[in-house]
């Protein structure tokens, strides 16, 4: 499928400016989705805390990539107002303590590992080079609008 830019793959998620952390889709099918972005970098990325962007901030990341994959698969967007909620983290591996010392842009990818009734297990990575400084398993649940009135 074709690349997506910032401004593209935001109609897919309910954050704003600076919260949308994915810079790009680089690619996607129906089971899985990459993204780049060097928003780990940002002196203004507002997960910093004391100037430190922690790795398990990593799970914000991924859940975006996940979220966004939902959207395209789904033709889920934001003209749906349609939320979505992580639920159950599993087996995470951290291999970092924080995103501080790397210059290299991130890679995150997740694969859709079940999906059933709008609810949907993935798993994630996310690299820089080829090193993976975080990675496990997420799930996510899509609430349609016609359940939040």
């Amino acid at each position: 499928m074709p690349t997506l830019s910032k401004l593209e793959l935001s109609k897919y998620l309910p954050h704003g400016d600076t919260m949308c952390l994915l810079s790009s889709v680089t690619h996607w099918d129906s089971s899985s989705i990459n993204c780049r972005t060097s928003t780990h970098r940002h002196q203004d990325n507002p997960l910093q805390q004391h100037g430190v962007l922690g790795i398990l901030c990593g799970l914000e990341y991924a859940a975006q990539a996940m979220g966004v994959h939902v959207g395209l698969t789904q033709n889920i967007s934001e003209h749906n107002a349609s939320v979505g909620y992580l639920g159950a983290i599993r087996d995470i591996q951290v291999n970092q303590p924080t995103f501080q010392q790397i210059a290299e842009d991130l890679t995150i990818e997740a694969h859709l590992l079940l999906e059933q009734h709008m609810s949907f297990i993935y798993a994630f990575s996310i690299k820089a080079r080829e090193e993976i400084l975080l990675q496990g398993r997420a799930s996510i649940f899509i609430q349609g609008p016609e359940a939040m009135t």
